[in-house]
């Protein structure tokens, strides 16, 4: 595939080594014919899935082994970009070697995360991230023509997008996952709030249960009590004075997190630690005003003496804060 067809060469580094060589060397594409399966006494299911939005779709055949309901066999047909071709690759991988009824337990996410090189690095960019979200759809239309049961019987998660097909779990899974911090990230990331926008805010043209805008503020908070409390817990396995650089440097974090940076936030200013230095009689606590509280007059005098105070308080009498 040439460069041009991913938008442009300046996406290549976007993209992880997995999809780049999945878009031009797919493992699993073909077919399975009911000839082959008919020769092994094994049953073929074909599945079909589109996105009416983009125009990909994607070609679900799988070979089972009626048996022990096992997916011996497993190919796929992508009409769709190269994301979607790499996706659906690993898609059609993951779903080999397993039951009916565990590959019907694989999500768009655990499809993504295979594709990563690195657990912490996105596989592809995110205005390409809506192409790998098929995976799930097309997993649910097979599992349910062999079962014989209605595709909607395996939904056991709240739908926050009826559009995109988003749930309220891989919502809160890649939030936390990409560490988003506004809606249209949201939907850059799962295409979620991108086609009525109904379930972006209220006042759409059909009520909701779930809003984008409250599951983001509710896992972002969570996110943030989270990280507060892994400071603090790093921060009390010992006396303040005697923990070590890092354990003193996270704990300060942690009280100025929970009891001072919201309120220079609200002002439009931060602050952050430079660096902690002890000596016999103090432990001195070098800061940086950011934003709004550099200059201000406040910034050497009331702010200061209010981190300053809560720091004594919470940590150790031996602070002191002293501004760069």
């Amino acid at each position: 595939m040439a460069k041009n067809d991913l938008l442009g060469g300046s996406l290549w580094d976007q993209y992880s080594n997995k999809v780049t060589t999945l878009m031009n060397n797919p493992q699993h594409q073909g077919e399975i014919t009911q000839e082959q399966c008919d020769a092994a006494g094994h049953k073929l299911i074909v599945a079909d899935f589109g996105a009416e939005s983009c125009g990909d779709a994607v070609r679900l055949y799988w070979e089972v082994d009626p048996a022990s309901d096992t997916i011996v066999g497993s190919k796929f047909k992508s009409f769709g970009c190269g994301t979607a071709i790499a996706s659906s690759d690993m898609m059609t991988q993951l779903c080999l070697g397993k039951t009916v009824q565990e590959a019907v337990k694989i999500t768009n996410i655990d499809v993504e995360m295979a594709l990563r090189d690195t657990p912490d690095v996105p596989a592809v960019p995110p205005q390409k991230m809506h192409c790998s979200v098929m995976a799930y759809d097309v997993i649910k239309k097979a599992a349910g023509l062999y079962l014989g049961v209605d595709e909607s019987s395996f939904e056991s998660e709240i739908i926050v997008c009826e559009c995109a097909r988003v749930s309220l779990g891989t919502l809160r899974e890649v939030i936390k996952l990409n560490d988003l911090k506004t809606v249209e990230q949201i939907t850059d990331y799962t295409k979620a709030g991108g086609f009525c926008k109904s379930c972006i805010k209220p006042g759409g043209h059909e009520a909701r249960e779930w809003y984008l805008v409250d599951i983001l503020a509710t896992v972002r908070h969570e996110m943030d009590v989270e990280k507060m409390q892994n400071a603090a817990d790093a921060g009390t396995s010992g006396d303040f004075e005697t923990m070590t650089l890092v354990q003193k440097i996270k704990a300060i974090d942690a009280v100025i997190d929970d009891s001072v940076r919201q309120f220079l936030i609200m002002d439009g200013g931060n602050v952050e630690i430079i660096d902690v230095k002890d000596s016999p009689d103090y432990i001195d606590i070098y800061i940086r005003y950011l934003g709004a509280c550099n200059g201000c007059a406040s910034s050497s005098t009331g702010t200061l003496y209010a981190i300053e105070s809560t720091l004594k308080e919470k940590l150790s009498s031996k602070i002191r804060v002293l501004p760069i």
